[in-house]
Parts: structure tokens; sequence; C-alpha cells
């Protein structure tokens, strides 16, 4: 649903679900670049679009006050897709036809980003999903990217994790939707590879509110460790189900948590919890010869000084996607076509990692763009 509201620089952090963005520096005069941004701000996916469409506003009003990209201001039309396929395919097209977009921010979730895959390429407009699932940019798709850490990376990470703790037999329990379904299949077709066996799977709703059937199936078999893959609430309330049932094995989760609210919801269950995260969750722990560094810690401090909020991961991949679509209008202007082939060719330091994008690789990014993190006293840290 789209919420037609034109945001001046005063009015731009009053804005709750947003529509219209356009800063022009007072002294713009050349015609404005007008980029599209479709996030899944209400709905399920709300903990990652609302981080993802207020990063989009803080970044839009920083480049405004700067003169803009090469003197012209950044115009961006942003849309909430409520979390919903059918109307992430609506939202794509009303930029596309009626706004005439150069490119396309979003959307949040694998599910929302491959519903609107054909529409995106039929048109032939840049679109820089800010979701995981790798079957968005695997097979390549010439004018689809992403800025997430894949899936295959993160479970390649925490299969990593098990073998090192000698953890063999694991059990699986993930949504039922299309990053659920992703990740589960990851851990089917690289577990083997590792000898790590999966002695059981079961799955959740992404409305289900109580997964206790599913655990209880899950202890019966006796794994080493359990593997949760999914975004909130429904993972939160697999951590709350294993403490209150006394199931105490390693409980590992995917890149989906990384956020405060998992802690939050989860409360007493999230202690102990290890997952795979970008950097950012850990920022002022890193080296300083860390590249990433400087960029993370300033943007979590943008962040926090906006909102008064701290920054999260999925931010984190609006930041890197917005980052892509600027550096590459400075070098394509306004042209589609030419756009596509500057960001195919960017190389860029970003939140989520060191970006490389190729021909072959719209995702540009690889293992070591994760850390393993634990949560501990409602805190993360390094797991070791």
């Amino acid at each position: 649903m789209r919420i037609a509201t034109v945001l001046t620089l005063c009015g731009l952090l009053a804005a709750a679900l947003v529509g219209l963005i356009f800063l022009p520096s007072a002294q713009a005069a050349k015609e404005p670049y007008v980029i599209g941004a479709v996030f899944d701000v209400t709905g399920m996916g709300s903990p990652l679009g609302t981080p993802e469409r207020d990063t989009v506003l803080m970044l839009t009003k920083q480049i405004n006050a700067k003169g803009g990209i090469n003197g012209h201001p950044l115009k961006v039309v942003m849309l909430d897709n409520a979390s919903d396929e059918a109307k992430s395919v609506s939202a794509m097209k009303k930029l596309i036809e009626e706004e005439k977009v150069l490119a396309i921010i979003g959307p949040s979730q694998t599910g929302t980003t491959l519903a609107a895959a054909e529409t995106i390429q039929s048109a032939k407009v840049p679109m820089i999903s800010c979701a995981a699932g790798v079957g968005i940019v695997d097979p390549v798709k010439p004018y689809i990217f992403k800025t997430a850490q894949s899936d295959v990376h993160a479970v390649a990470k925490v299969l990593d994790y098990c073998k090192a703790k000698k953890l063999t037999n694991i059990a699986v329990i993930s949504v039922s939707n299309a990053f659920g379904e992703s990740g589960k299949k990851q851990l089917e077709k690289q577990a083997p590879g590792l000898k790590i066996k999966i002695v059981a799977e079961e799955s959740f709703g992404p409305n289900d509110t109580d997964m206790t059937a599913q655990i209880l199936r899950l202890r019966g078999k006796k794994p080493q460790a359990v593997v949760c893959w999914g975004t909130n609430p429904g993972p939160a309330v697999v951590a709350k189900n294993m403490k209150t049932l006394g199931f105490k094995v390693p409980l590992i989760m995917s890149h989906g948590i990384a956020n405060k609210q998992f802690i939050d919801l989860a409360g007493a269950g999230a202690e102990g919890v290890v997952f795979p995260a970008g950097k950012l969750l850990v920022a002022n722990t890193l080296p300083n010869s860390d590249p990433q560094k400087l960029v993370l810690l300033k943007y979590a401090a943008d962040f926090k000084k906006t909102y008064k909020r701290d920054a999260d991961t999925f931010g984190g991949h609006a930041y890197d996607a917005f980052m892509v679509v600027y550096k590459a209008l400075g070098q394509a202007g306004n042209d589609r076509a030419k756009l596509r082939d500057a960001i195919e060719k960017l190389q860029m330091t970003g939140i989520s990692g060191v970006f490389k994008f190729s021909k072959t690789d719209h995702n540009g990014l690889q293992k070591n763009a994760f850390e393993m993190v634990k949560i501990q006293g409602g805190k993360w840290v390094l797991a070791k």
C-alpha cells in the first residue's frame, strides 16, 4: 500500500510509513534521479522492513544535503508491500510504469523478492534485494542483485561451527516459507560433505505461536544440536519452547534473527543461542585493520543519533543496496542499462561485507562476510 506523502527535510523523520522522499539541495538545478524502494514495512516482515525503510530515509537526507549525485538531487519513491507477495509485484509495477524509476531497492524477504523477479526482468530495471535466499541470484538474472549474505554461505558457516564443536548429529526446524525452505535445502545439501547427519526435520508456520509438538519430536531423535532456520517471531518461540521443555542441546539459529527483537521476544530462551551474522553486531570488537570497521561504526553512530535506537543487520542490507545504487548512478547517470552494467562491475566495502559483483556473482559476498555470534547476558559476543 502506498502512502502518498512528499517528505521535506523538516518532515523527514516524522513520517512513519513513507511514500515519497524528495530532498533537493537548495542549489540543485538538475533533474532528479528517481529510484524506488519496496520494503516489508508492515506484516510478518516488519522487523526487517522497518529498519530498512529508516536507513533509506536517513541516507537520502545525507546525500541530498551534500548536493545529491553529480548535482542531481535524489528522489526516492518508497512503498510498503505489507509482506505480501502479490502486493510486492503490484508495488514494483507502480514504480516502473508510473514513477519511471531508474532502479529499485528491496524487497526485504526472499518470497516478496522472488515474486517480483519476472516483473523486474521483463522491465529491465535493476533491483537490489535486501533478502537472503540464494535463489534470488542463482542462477544469475541480469537485472537482479542482492546485498544480504546468501543462505548458502550462512549454512556453510553454521555447519563449520557444528563440525568444530563435534556436533555431527543435528535436528532441523524451519519456517514454511521461501526463506526457510531455501535454508533447509542448503542444510540438506551441504551437511553430508562434512559428515554431519540430519536426524530429524520439522517445520512451523510464519504465524505459529507454539512449537512444543515439533520440539518434542525432535528431542525424541536425540540430536546433539538443533538448527532453526527462520525470521522472527517463529525462532523466538522455538527458543522459548526449548527452554520451557528443558531441552538443553545447543540451539543454532540462522542470520534471520540478527536483531534485538529476537532477544526481546525469546527472553531467557535467547541465552546461549549461536548464529551467523554480519560484522555490524560485533563491530566494536573488530581489529582496526578490518576494512569494514570504520563503515560499520559510522553507520551505527548515524543511525543511533537519528533514531535513538541501535542499528541492526537488516538496516545494513538496505544501507548496502542504497549505496550500490548511489555509486552506480554516479558512474552511469540516467540510464537503466548503463546503471545495470555499472552495478555488475562494482566493488564496495559495505555493512554486509566487502562486495565484488561480477557477471557470474550478483551478490558479491563470500562465507567470510559472516561471524559466528553468541547471545550472552542479553548481548552479542563472538562465539568461540
